[in-house]
């Protein structure tokens, strides 16, 4: 957790009043968020079948991941009571999102030159 008066903290709160856009890539640069966004809009419902298909993340991102996207409303959580099951799914707004970052992926896939990776 970043101390609430360090420059770094008083920066990104400049950034984000001055353009929701910070906001949402602020949000969007939080490591496996889009890839778990990505992983229910391919069918990945449980947090197990995530799990599966996302094999390298730990269980305790993937449900920090999970109450993110919950919590801006980007997928919404249901449960069956009589079996205790959990499902996600995207909501309209996830659903948008994952559209606009699927024309980001192809962009940089087709359009950008990156440098080579340091190793």
């Amino acid at each position: 957790m970043r101390k609430t008066n360090s420059t770094n903290f008083l920066n990104q709160l400049f950034l984000e009043e001055k353009c929701a856009l910070n906001e949402l890539i602020h949000l969007l640069s939080k490591r496996w968020l889009t890839e778990v966004l990505f992983s229910i809009e391919e069918g990945n419902h449980r947090f197990s079948t995530l799990k599966d298909d996302l094999e390298q993340i730990s269980d305790n991102m993937l449900a920090d991941r999970l109450k993110l996207l919950e919590k801006y409303s980007l997928i919404s959580r249901s449960e069956d009571s009589q079996q205790v099951i959990v499902n996600y799914h995207l909501t309209k707004n996830g659903e948008r999102l994952s559209e606009l970052l699927d024309g980001l992926c192809k962009f940089s896939e087709t359009e950008m030159e990156f440098p080579p990776s340091h190793s």
